[in-house]
């Protein structure tokens, strides 16, 4: 249930439970969620920075078209081993694989946030969160494809299990469950959501 005095003058374009639930973490409640149905496909050669910051924008721009005249906030998010974007599985082999790419690394995790106001002025900001995991035993990876939470999300959820993996996080923890509170609220106060 929304608490009106939270609800502020913005629309978000996602269905992300994470994301909102970080809004809500900091009394940002948006008036109206409009996921954004838009094909994720990366493009041939696209490298992951390019990518986040294409699908955030046209997320926006596409919610935006349906609700004109509204400020839209869209934001996405991936993780990257290297120059490899890890989408979501399709399967428990498919995760497999990206534990053991991940195990004993450090990788990357890219959120771009995109805020296209009332007169249609875009706004943007990206932010990379560098993540040093723990070689995973045998165990480790089993419990962790066992438990599933891994499931319709991209890579893996740092708020769940996985974080006791995790040995160090450089950059914004917010960014890594899916929204990267700090530029987010500057970007909205900036076109006048306070």
């Amino acid at each position: 249930m929304q608490n009106s005095a939270l609800v502020k003058d913005f629309v978000l374009a996602s269905g992300s439970p994470q994301r909102i639930a970080l809004l809500r973490q900091v009394a940002f409640e948006p008036k109206k969620i409009q996921p954004a149905d838009i094909n994720e496909e990366c493009l041939p050669h696209e490298m992951p920075l390019p990518y986040v910051r294409r699908m955030a924008l046209e997320k926006a721009k596409h919610v935006a078209q349906l609700c004109p005249n509204e400020n839209i906030l869209a934001c996405d998010t991936v993780v990257v081993v290297g120059q490899r974007i890890l989408h979501k599985a399709k399967d428990v082999e498919e995760q497999r694989a990206y534990m053991k790419l991940l195990s004993g690394r450090t990788h990357r995790v890219i959120s771009s946030v995109c805020v296209i106001d009332k007169s249609g002025k875009i706004s943007q900001r990206t932010v990379t969160t560098k993540i040093a995991m723990k070689v995973l035993s045998a165990e480790d990876l089993e419990e962790y494809l066992a438990c599933g939470e891994w499931k319709g999300v991209c890579g893996y959820k740092i708020e769940g299990r996985l974080a006791g993996y995790v040995t160090r996080i450089i950059g914004s923890y917010s960014g890594v469950v899916g929204l990267p509170l700090y530029e987010t609220l500057n970007l909205l106060k900036g076109v006048g959501v306070k």
